[in-house]
């Protein structure tokens, strides 16, 4: 995580866990959707609001809090055949390129690690809107989708099926919706 401050045309923002999800969903056996969470987030989010294209983000993801809502396939998945939570406790992802603002939504290109393995990725963002907490903070809300392959992180565990295809497709739709609080 980084330890940036702020300047008088910056500001700094944290996630707030307990207002954040982030999700994913996968195919199962080549017919149903498996939706996932994964409950512990937390990440810094510098923004210059003059530049917009100046965003900094970094985010981390305790990899060991996902939640399938079936507590076997939770189980795998954090052991070595996926994401081995022992070697890897944490998803990271660092902003690395402007943003293309168009509307309120803008594409933020990053490095996401999962696995060991780092890779660039696009993210599709939309700020859903600013306001005043009843504590006197300031919120600022995100979300953003993406997706990406999981043997490219070097998540390839599979079961070959009978009827043809796979257990678990190689495709990973990853969802987020961050709330942010103004440091």
């Amino acid at each position: 995580m980084s330890t940036a401050t702020a300047s008088p045309t910056t500001t700094i923002w944290k996630i707030d866990p307990a207002h954040s999800q982030v999700e994913f969903s996968v195919r199962h056996m080549m017919i149903t959707t498996v939706k996932g969470r994964f409950a512990g987030v937390d990440g810094t989010v510098r923004l210059d609001e003059r530049d917009p294209s100046a965003v900094e983000i970094d985010v981390r993801i305790d990899v060991a809090s996902i939640d399938t809502r079936e507590a076997q396939r939770d189980a795998h998945l954090r052991s070595a055949d996926f994401f081995d939570v022992e070697k890897f406790p944490f998803i990271t992802f660092t902003s690395t390129a402007g943003v293309e603002r168009r509307d309120g939504s803008f594409t933020l290109a990053g490095d996401l690690t999962i696995h060991g393995v780092t890779r660039r990725v696009a993210l599709d963002v939309t700020e859903e809107g600013r306001g005043k907490d009843p504590w006197g903070g300031e919120r600022l809300g995100f979300s953003a989708t993406t997706k990406i392959k999981r043997s490219d992180f070097g998540l390839t565990w599979n079961q070959a099926l009978e009827t043809g295809g796979v257990l678990v497709s190689d495709d990973i739709r990853i969802s987020l919706d961050l709330q942010l609080v103004k440091a």
